[in-house]
């Protein structure tokens, strides 16, 4: 959904089949330091190299807005491109909703610009909605607000099961929904902040970061940081409604290292940081092991294999995957033999998950006309027989995983 993972599809079919847009945004991210002497922004490199050998969009907004930060920070007046720029972050990622938020009172409070200079970020901002329109059936993904009546929006029952689904993950899945729904005020903040594993530090360092930036805001007495500290707290607020999941608000934690520490990191200072950092985070990554023994909590290091030497000039890549064929109602469709997702499995291919979560809706799609794919397909309530053979389907897919045990 997100408008990076669209660039990065296209992108990678011209010149780059091995998604390393994001190794290239990083290489670009620290010229841009050294050029500027922001020093201190060198210590986030060797946590960005997590970020550098996938297709995430976490690794952009995170530069950017780091970008656009310093840029207000140095009260830069353009602030035509400054909003424009912030909004084209939000189109990335809509949980950086924190930066159209400061560019926006930075441009009016601050620099008293003329409304004039909205314009270009509110065509970005059209943009924006029609992707979405187009691709999700609603203006904002995930949200199903503006309902304009599009045949292609996802079912009703389906976004709730994926509401749910967005809410126990807000508790590393450690409580089901109805056990969420029944917590009081209290239980809620409680069981998050309390969480077995690694979530539970980070969500405790979350809390206790962003009351240190409070504190800070209020000795420093400086209206650029307050306006960044009010833009802060609206997105914690908000991301902890909604699904208070620590990849959307990792962000955070740069954002307050960078105004927090800004004047205390020398050039020395920060190199050596570096330096360390990026021998610990390699270790890491060449012996993965190592994250899987001592952290098993992040879920992550378990999918980490052992580098190869061809790693160094050729990125290690998926191989096609064994599937199995199933059919439901007119649709016969495919799915990866004990792999979670689908890459060049035969079309039409559909993630596991979803089956799961289609046959507990009782609905599942249907192919618009049965001869012709490209004619799209449609929800359908599923009979007693399509029940019958969605169960069948998903007893074999559990089967596959115990035989190959």
């Amino acid at each position: 959904m997100s408008i990076w993972h669209i660039f990065q599809a296209g992108f990678s079919n011209i010149s780059d089949p091995f998604l390393r847009i994001n190794s290239i945004v990083l290489i670009i991210y620290t010229l841009y330091i050294i050029e500027n002497k922001s020093w201190i922004q060198l210590c986030f490199i060797p946590v960005l190299l997590l970020f550098s050998q996938s297709p995430s969009p976490d690794l952009p907004v995170i530069i950017f807005s780091l970008i656009i930060l310093k840029e207000i920070l140095k009260e830069n007046r353009s602030t035509a491109q400054v909003f424009a720029f912030s909004i084209f972050v939000f189109a990335i990622k809509p949980t950086m909703i924190w930066l159209p938020i400061l560019s926006f009172l930075y441009s009016f409070l601050i620099v008293k610009s003329s409304p004039k200079i909205l314009l270009p970020g509110f065509l970005i901002l059209l943009l924006f909605f029609i992707k979405n329109i187009w691709t999700f059936g609603y203006p904002v993904f995930p949200l199903s607000i503006g309902d304009i009546g599009t045949d292609w929006k996802p079912n009703n029952e389906i976004l709730e099961i994926s509401s749910h689904f967005a809410i126990q993950k807000t508790y590393d899945m450690q409580y089901s929904y109805q056990e969420i729904s029944m917590f009081s005020f209290y239980d809620y903040i409680k069981n998050w902040i309390f969480l077995d594993g690694i979530k539970s530090p980070i969500n405790i360092s979350l809390i206790i970061t962003l009351i240190a930036f409070i504190i800070f805001s209020f000795i420093k007495k400086n209206k650029i940081i307050n306006l960044i500290c009010l833009s802060i707290i609206t997105k914690s607020i908000l991301v902890i409604l909604f699904s208070a999941q620590y990849r959307f608000f990792i962000d955070v934690f740069f954002v307050i290292f960078l105004i927090l520490f800004i004047n205390f990191f020398t050039k020395k200072g920060s190199i050596s940081i570096f330096s360390v950092f990026s021998i610990i985070i390699v270790g890491f990554l060449t012996v993965p092991s190592i994250l899987q023994t001592y952290v098993p909590s992040f879920r992550l290091g378990n999918f980490m294999g052992n580098v190869k030497k061809e790693q160094f000039y050729k990125p290690s890549s998926y191989k096609n995957q064994e599937f199995n064929t199933y059919k439901v109602g007119n649709l016969l469709f495919h799915v990866s033999k004990k792999y979670p997702y689908n890459f060049d499995t035969k079309l039409p291919a559909i993630s596991e998950s979803y089956i799961f979560d289609d046959a507990k809706a009782g609905i599942f799609p249907q192919m618009a006309d049965k001869d012709n794919m490209r004619k799209g397909f449609v929800w359908k309530k599923l009979n007693l027989k399509e029940k019958t053979d969605a169960e069948k389907i998903i007893n074999s897919i559990r089967n596959t995983y115990q035989h190959n045990r």
